[in-house]
């Protein structure tokens, strides 16, 4: 599912309307709602992670050139900050977020003994 969403997140991050950056907020809310869910629903960081790192793969595979030289990511001008390298920082930060995240479970035992 990491792999899908990060497929999914690598494509969309590009599209924007106007100025306003639509792509990469909806791919940067949808892959943090997905890790939380996993987390919140398993109780597992393992699950989290290894969903996150899917999606890491998958987007730095498609961020490079492909074999017939076509690029899904481009590389911005010198000097200028793309969504595409936004994305491609944002992603591990929200992995290490979720998955880093304290467990409220451990904390409510640990309270009512």
């Amino acid at each position: 599912m990491g792999a899908i969403y990060g497929v999914a997140g690598t494509i969309a991050q590009a599209f924007a309307w106007g100025v306003l950056p639509v792509g990469l907020v909806i791919a940067v809310v949808g892959v943090t709602a997905l890790l939380v869910g996993l987390r919140l629903m398993t109780g597992d960081r393992w699950v989290a992670l290894a969903c996150g790192l899917g999606a890491m793969i998958a987007t730095i595979v498609f961020s490079g050139r492909g074999p017939g030289g076509s690029v899904v990511v481009p590389a911005p001008p010198e000097g200028e900050l793309s969504t595409g390298v936004i994305w491609s920082f944002v992603l591990p930060v929200v992995i290490a977020v979720v998955v880093g995240w304290p467990s409220f479970a451990a904390a409510r035992t640990t309270r009512t003994n």
